[in-house]
């Protein structure tokens, strides 16, 4: 699946906070996701992400 910058993703497991929303902010070797719940961005490497995104959010 293609995942570009202001998509929303739902992740597998949720973040600390409850939520498993997570916006995209930046696409490349690493993604920078930012949580709906509490704003915290994270980054996290591409392999990774794509392994633990559900699905993008429509809308």
């Amino acid at each position: 699946m293609d995942y570009n910058v202001g998509d929303t993703v739902i992740m597998k497991k949720p973040h600390p906070c409850g939520s498993k929303e997570f916006e995209i902010l930046r696409v490349g070797v690493d993604f920078k996701l930012k949580c709906a719940g509490c704003g915290r961005e994270v980054m996290v490497p591409r392999i990774k992400a794509l392994k633990s995104i559900k699905k993008k959010k429509e809308g």
